[in-house]
């Protein structure tokens, strides 16, 4: 688990370096003239560019929106998540892991849906880093996992959902809201282990695959019809019956049994015909 790392701000050991050159300026100076005062210069020389040498391994810098991994020796000692300039442990390896929001948009798959129809699917899945020291240490590449288990995870999702919901009640990959909650449900468990969190993912691309699309656009233009003219039938019976009670109720016209099935075969013919119908005006009795 990530925890953070021992650091301090960098200008501080920068002015203990300074105050110690001019601490070992003050004592050198004085004694420039006393014999074997070379040996002694050199020592401190020595001595000093060790200890900035060594000071100088434990300065470094984090950008904003960033993070750096410490290990000493092998060993995960932290993270450094400020911004700034830092001095941290010396002699250790830091690694930058970017906590920026990014995004990954998987190329479009051909997988069969749940009623075996071969569909194109993509999906774009938006993504950041919330544990350096799991993106750093439980898998092999945090970016590549989260490529690898986006694509598997939309594969998964295509299969367990039709393209088209034939039956009332039942979730399709068109209905956007289901597939884009249970698609980011699924892969927040996949890359938990990387220490990534998924923000968010939707489809970008759905469609028949090229080899039964135009089938497929048939079938769905002979549903649109049959539905229109379901709604047509309905809403002519509708009418006529409206009508027949309209003429009962008003007293209009006495009509008998053949007489009424006349009348509703010619208004729903006028209703539920693709065509202007042509009237034929009956000049003589109702009976003639």
């Amino acid at each position: 688990m990530e925890r953070a790392a021992f650091r301090i701000s960098g200008f501080i050991p920068t002015l203990a370096l300074l105050v110690l050159a001019g601490v070992g300026i003050a004592i050198v100076v004085p004694v420039l003239d006393e014999p074997g005062v070379d040996l002694r210069i050199a020592v401190v020389a020595v001595g000093y560019a060790l200890l900035a040498a060594l000071a100088a391994t434990g300065y470094t810098v984090v950008n904003p929106n960033e993070a750096q991994v410490v290990q000493f020796f092998g060993r995960y000692v932290g993270t450094i998540r400020e911004a700034g300039l830092h001095w941290t442990w010396p002699l250790t390896a830091r690694e930058k892991v970017t906590l920026r929001v990014r995004n990954f948009e998987t190329a479009r798959l051909k997988v069969s849906d749940a009623d075996g129809n071969p569909v194109e699917i993509a999906a774009v899945v938006v993504w950041q880093v919330v544990d350096t020291a799991k993106a750093a240490f439980a898998v092999d590449d945090h970016v590549e996992y989260v490529a690898v288990q986006s694509e598997a995870a939309v594969r998964h999702l295509a299969t367990s959902y039709p393209y088209e919901a034939h039956d009332s009640g039942r979730a399709s990959l068109r209905d956007s809201a289901v597939v884009s909650d249970e698609l980011t449900s699924e892969l927040r468990e996949r890359v938990e282990l990387a220490g990534v969190e998924v923000l968010e993912s939707r489809t970008t691309h759905l469609a028949y695959a090229p080899e039964i699309a135009q089938a497929m656009l048939a079938r769905q233009q002979a549903n649109a019809i049959v539905a229109a003219r379901f709604k047509i039938v309905e809403g002519a019976v509708g009418m006529v019956s409206n009508a027949l009670d309209r003429l009962r109720e008003e007293d209009v016209v006495e009509l008998d049994e053949e007489r009424k099935a006349q009348m509703v075969s010619n208004l729903l013919v006028v209703l539920c015909g693709d065509r202007a119908a042509q009237p034929v005006v009956n000049t003589g009795s109702l009976y003639g």
